[in-house]
This record gives C-alpha cells, sequence and structure tokens, in this order.
C-alpha cells in the first residue's frame, strides 16, 4: 500500500530513561556518522547476514516499520538525514529497564528527532518509537527544512548531536541524551549572524551575514576524541566550517571559504559534510555559485585572482584547541574556473579519506573526490595536497596539470591525460540543476582479493541539455597501486540496465572481504521535483553484486516519499531507510506469513500482492501489532476494504493510493484468504 495502516503497538510513549554514558554489551556494526565512519567511506566490513545470495532470494524483503513520523502544518515529513544505529543500548528504567536493546536514531525535515526500537523486546514491537523531541517551534520554511542534515553520535559521552532551522534561519546545535532525548545542560547552541562575528572567522573579515539563508546540510562529524564536533553551512553564498567545542558546550572557530562577504562562491553544502582522518586533519569540499552562474558572472565571478578565496576545492585543516582551525593544504581542479562559473561544483560529493597498506603504493594515504556535478573523479595524496594556503593556482585547460593523481594513459573522454571521467558526457558548461550528474559520496571496498574498488553513483546523460538520465548509473572504478609509484584510478565495471533519478550515495556491506553488496537509495524524483507534494513518487532502494555489480534486489513499491540525498543503514542483518519513517528490511523467518507471502510473489502477479507486501505486510503479518491479520483481512467485504482505505478510518493512512491501488489490493485480500 502506498499509505499503510500503521501499527497500534508501534505509536511508542516518551520513556523515562536514565542518563549514563552508552556501553555495548555485545559486538554490533553501530552506525554513529553518515557514510558508516568519520573517515566517510561507506563501509561495513561486519555484515554477516546480508551476503548477496541472501539478499537475492525469497527470505528478504520488509521485516518492520515504525509510524508516520510528525508534520509541521502542511509539509509531511521527509528524512533528507540518514539514520544512525546503536546495536545495543543498556537501559536501566523505563519498559526496557535492565534490557540491552538495538536503537535507531532518525531526523525529520519538519524539526523532530526520533529513537525507534530496531528490534522487538517483550511487549514492545519493532518500530516502536522510544522518544520523540521536537526541536523547534517554528522549523525553517514552514517546516520543510526544520532538519537537512545528518547527526553524529558519541557514544561514550551518551550523546546525539543534531542541528535544527529556527523560521528566522538560525541554526541550533543540541546535545540529546541517546535514552531520553532530552537536552543536556548547556544546550542549544545558536549558530547565525548574532553568534558568528568576524573574529571568530579565520578566513578574512567574513562573518554569517544578517538576512542571508545558510544551508545546515552536510552531515555532522567528531573528532576522535569527542571534543570537537564539526558543522558545515552552504550553499550559495560562503560556505562555512564551524568548530564546536563540546566540553565547554561553545563555539570554539569558524573558517570562511571566502575572505569577505561580497564574495558569492564557496558554499559547504555537500550531504557528506566534512571527513576526518587517523591524524585528526579534516577535509571538506566547497562549491560554487548558482546565483552567479545564473547572473553570468563569468570567470571573474570566481575570484581566480583573489588570495585565500577557497570556492571548487578541497581543503584541509588542523583544529588547535588554542588558535583553532588552520588551513594546512588544499585542491582546486584543473578546470575550477569554468567549472565554478557555471555552477558545475563539486561539492555535491564529499572528500573520503582511504588508507592503504603501507607497502601497496608510494602514496598509502589517500583521499577520493567524486563525481560531482561534472561526473568526474579525484584521487589526491593527503599528505602532499597540489594545493598552497594562499591561492588557488591560474585558470587551466589543459586536464593533464590536474594536480590530482592521473593514471599514466590519456583518457578517452578528454583525449589526454587527467582525472577519470565517471559519468557523461564530459562538458564545463553543463551540470546545474537537473543537469547534475552526480550528488553522491563514493563508497569504498576492500575486497578479498587485495583490491580497492570505489564505487559511484549518479546518472549519465543523454539531450542537448543533458535533461535525460540513462545509465551507467553505478560505476566501479579500482584503485592501481604500482609498486613504489603513486596510486591512480582506473575504470573498472558499470551497471548498464538501472537508471536512478537522484540518488544518494552507495553503501557497502560485506563479510570482510567477501560477499559484497552495494546499496543505492534513489529519491525516485529529478532534483528539480518538490517531494513534500502528496502525490510524489516512494523512494526506490536497491541492492547489487558489489564484484558483478549484477542488480539481485529492489524494493518495488515498497517506500514512501523521502528526502534527497540520503542513504540506508546496513546494520546487523537489516537495512534501515529514512522515508517519512523508518522502514527496516532484512531476513523474514521460515514458516511465519511474512515469508510465506514473499515466496508466493513470484507465482502470483497481482499488483495487490505487490502493493499490500510492500506496505501492509509488516503491521498486519507481523504479531502484536493490534492490526488484524491478512486472514481477518481477507474475511472483510470487498466493499468494507475499499471503503475503509477510501473514506473511513484509513483514509488518512491510504492518502497517495490511486481508486485502482486500492481496487487491487482489496481483491488480493480476497481472492488469497
Amino acid at each position: 500500500m502506498r499509505k499503510v495502516i500503521v501499527a497500534l503497538a508501534a505509536c511508542g510513549s516518551l520513556l523515562a530513561i536514565g542518563q549514563h554514558s552508552a556501553r555495548s554489551a555485545a559486538p554490533h556494526a553501530d552506525k554513529l556518522t553518515f557514510h558508516v565512519s568519520p573517515t566517510r567511506e561507506g563501509w561495513n566490513p561486519a555484515e554477516t547476514v546480508l551476503s548477496p545470495d541472501m539478499v537475492a532470494g525469497d527470505a528478504f524483503g520488509q521485516i518492520w516499520q515504525s509510524p508516520v513520523f510528525d508534520s509541521a502544518g502542511s509539509a509531511p515529513p521527509r528524512l533528507f538525514a540518514s539514520p544512525l544505529y546503536l546495536g545495543a543500548l543498556d537501559f536501566r528504567s523505563g519498559p526496557l529497564a535492565g534490557q540491552t536493546a538495538p536503537v535507531a536514531y532518525a531526523v525529520a525535515s519538519t524539526g523532530y528527532a526520533y529513537a525507534v526500537l530496531a528490534a522487538q523486546r517483550g511487549e514492545l514491537a519493532a518500530g516502536t518509537v522510544l522518544w520523540r523531541r521536537k526541536l523547534t517551534p517554528s522549523p525553517c520554511q514552514n517546516g520543510e527544512m526544520g532538519n537537512l542534515s545528518t547527526p553524529v553520535i558519541d557514544r561514550t559521552a551518551g550523546r546525539l548531536y543534531v542541528t535544527s532551522c529556527r523560521d528566522d534561519w538560525a541554526w541550533d546545535v543540541h546535545a540529546l541524551d541517546l535514552r531520553t532525548g532530552a537536552e543536556l545542560a548547556g544546550w542549544p547552541l545558536e549558530i547565525s549572524h548574532r553568534t558568528v562575528p568576524t573574529s571568530l572567522n579565520r578566513n578574512g573579515t567574513t562573518r554569517f551575514e544578517p538576512g542571508q539563508i545558510y544551508w545546515q546540510r552536510g552531515a555532522l562529524n567528531l573528532s576522535a576524541d569527542g571534543g570537537r564536533l564539526y558543522v558545515a553551512f552552504g550553499p550559495d553564498m560562503q560556505g562555512f566550517l564551524v568548530s564546536v567545542d563540546t566540553r565547554k558546550a561553545r563555539l570554539s572557530s569558524a573558517f570562511s571559504s571566502m575572505p569577505r562577504s561580497d564574495m558569492q562562491q564557496g558554499g559547504m553544502w555537500g550531504a557528506s559534510g566534512p571527513a576526518i582522518d587517523a591524524q585528526g586533519r579534516i577535509y571538506i569540499a566547497t562549491g560554487a555559485s548558482f546565483a552567479s552562474a545564473l547572473e553570468k558572472r563569468g570567470i571573474p565571478g570566481v575570484y581566480p585572482d583573489a588570495d585565500h578565496a577557497w570556492g571548487q576545492s578541497i581543503l584541509q585543516f588542523s583544529d588547535d584547541p588554542k588558535a583553532g582551525l588552520r588551513l594546512t593544504g588544499t585542491y582546486s581542479p584543473f578546470n575550477y574556473c569554468q567549472t565554478a562559473a557555471a555552477d558545475i561544483d563539486i561539492a555535491s560529493g564529499g572528500a573520503v579519506v582511504i588508507d592503504l597498506p603501507k607497502s601497496a603504493s608510494a602514496t598509502p594515504r589517500l583521499l577520493a573526490q567524486g563525481a560531482g556535478k561534472q561526473g568526474v573523479a579525484y584521487l589526491l595524496d593527503r599528505d602532499k595536497l597540489p594545493g598552497n594556503t594562499t591561492r588557488r593556482h591560474a585558470c587551466s585547460t589543459d586536464p593533464a596539470t590536474d594536480g590530482s593523481l592521473l593514471a599514466p594513459s590519456p583518457q578517452p573522454e578528454l583525449g589526454t591525460r587527467g582525472p577519470v571521467v565517471v559519468f557523461g558526457p564530459y562538458s564545463d558548461t553543463i551540470g546545474m540543476v537537473n543537469s547534475a550528474k552526480s550528488r553522491a559520496t563514493i563508497a569504498h571496498f576492500g575486497a578479498g582479493d587485495g583490491q580497492h574498488y570505489l564505487y559511484f553513483s549518479g546518472s549519465s546523460k543523454t539531450g542537448a541539455d543533458f535533461g535525460t538520465n540513462v545509465p551507467p548509473g553505478l560505476v566501479r572504478l579500482k584503485i592501481a597501486t604500482p609498486p613504489g609509484q603513486p596510486a591512480y584510478l582506473v575504470r573498472d565495471a558499470q551497471e548498464m540496465t538501472v537508471t536512478f533519478q537522484n540518488p544518494g550515495s552507495p553503501v557497502v556491506s560485506s563479510n570482510g572481504g567477501r560477499g559484497g553488496v552495494v546499496w543505492v537509495l534513489d529519491s525516485n524524483v529529478p532534483r528539480s521535483a518538490n517531494v513534500y507534494l502528496p502525490d510524489t513518487r516512494g523512494a526506490k532502494l536497491y541492492a547489487f553484486d558489489a564484484i558483478t555489480l549484477k542488480p539481485i534486489w529492489d524494493s518495488a513499491d515498497a517506500l514512501y516519499p523521502s528526502g534527497k540525498y540520503n542513504e540506508p543503514a546496513v546494520v546487523d542483518g537489516m537495512v534501515l531507510v529514512g522515508t517519512d519513517r523508518l522502514q527496516a528490511f532484512g531476513q523474514r523467518r521460515a514458516g511465519t506469513p511474512q515469508f510465506a507471502a514473499v515466496a508466493q510473489k513470484k507465482a502470483n502477479s497481482s499488483g495487490g500482492l505487490a502493493l499490500f507486501q510492500g506496505r501492509c505486510a509488516s503491521c498486519h503479518e507481523q504479531a502484536g501489532t493490534g492490526a488484524p491479520d491478512r486472514a481477518a483481512l481477507g474475511q472483510m467485504d470487498r466493499a468494507r476494504i475499499v471503503e475503509a482505505l477510501s473514506s473511513g478510518k484509513m483514509q488518512a493512512m491510504a492518502e497517495g493510493l490511486s481508486p485502482s491501488d486500492i481496487t487491487e489490493i482489496a481483491g488480493y485480500l480476497r481472492e488469497n484468504r
């Protein structure tokens, strides 16, 4: 069903749970931050259940879902933020007192944060909301931008850090207790023109300007000791990276991408936010200016001759406890002038830290970036970034002059040496809005054969304005490691049957170097589509074999509408997806009604089966939900089922279903009772 009947037992209530440090009773594949780790590698190597064969089999499907999350006025909830997960959180009071339980965390665009039980505990069903917290009384843009970024968990401190936007475009940084959702003392901290003066900025005289709109879309990240929280801002004025002292609950320092407030470039808006390496260095990509491109300011509007102007670049920082953020390295693509002038920015794809074995290459400490709006991948030696810390290099049109690690042979699309073109066709002038080729962060996978692969999601393009998406939408590059020489990227494989509309970042799950699965969540609508409309298509989740790239499963019509640029959490044999709620997929147990329904699917082509299986089964085929089971529904008259969904008590839950959808569901239930 497009809008499912919600399990009564999953409505949840606020729990009065004690505050203490989060402790794991057993090994679990926690997901504490966006793209799995602070390095943003997007790889969970501890997944022992979800092998390619299991995911491709009949036993894999939806296993539970939470209730629909809260709206804000007329704005329905959407998850731009990706779900996080703790595999074993111990409770000392409340309904779960004395137990450990897996908990998922989600934040909706409407300005609410949630903790959701991820497995049944006693009478509490999986999907039960353990707590919900309204982060702001009046979220930005009438409730459509109350939250855009993925939070971060400090397991040791027992905290969830999350941001929210108030209606005056001020952003608050919250520190919530993992068990109760209670705001910790001294929080939230405001980030706005009132709290980020010029004196806080370590790059020129730029400040947060009154009346300007700053988006906090980039995922939050934490230093290894939890003492610094990093918060990135964009999109269209200047980018800002703000360092927060979590020990003293205060803003520590900030770094603007441009040295003056009148210079409009360098938004740090990508969904991945900053990456952090094992040496404590911070990396973030900056972008261009949509307004500058529309106004045709050209290359002068990119400010290539200005000192300390860092649009269309990857920046490396240290963060000294006393001095604050300090720029320690930079990289700007050879063609940053042309692409920034056309708003084909690289900030849409995050920087990813990759460490190879020291003996594998002369450049074992790598930084990868791509594919961005242009569809081009970059590989860097992060110990020796090619740019200086004063000014970007002069504009160039020669790909062979690029400072990234280049393959020795020419690139076919360029006719010379240069960065790898992942999604074509190549262009320095077309790549805005729906013409952009990727807004995703790559995933790294170290396979059992010793190879290191990078996975890119996006779309190749066709048409005069690149307005039509075509395969490949999933591409794999290999990191070549010639002995004693710098590493470089080579195109290795591509998938040619699936067309993505606007995918989030790929993530990889595997059992060590074996059994790799690549997961991609596609919002299933173009970049320019309004995802808040009631008839918005549901998102779509795909699974691919990491070695063959063969598609092995997709969610069909099982998902609700979602936000943009988010990713699933693949943990402990489950795949958690944020839409307008949390939906979980995994292995259904043999002998249960769920398993029987899935096994019947190949023999029954009814559209009603697909609708029921995707939208209803987790409630109506799960014990303890309070909802009538499938057999009981099948005993009802067809007209009664149609009436309940069309105009009766389930009308609200069936919002978006067409009359034919409802008729097919009723027919399926009656014919399979």
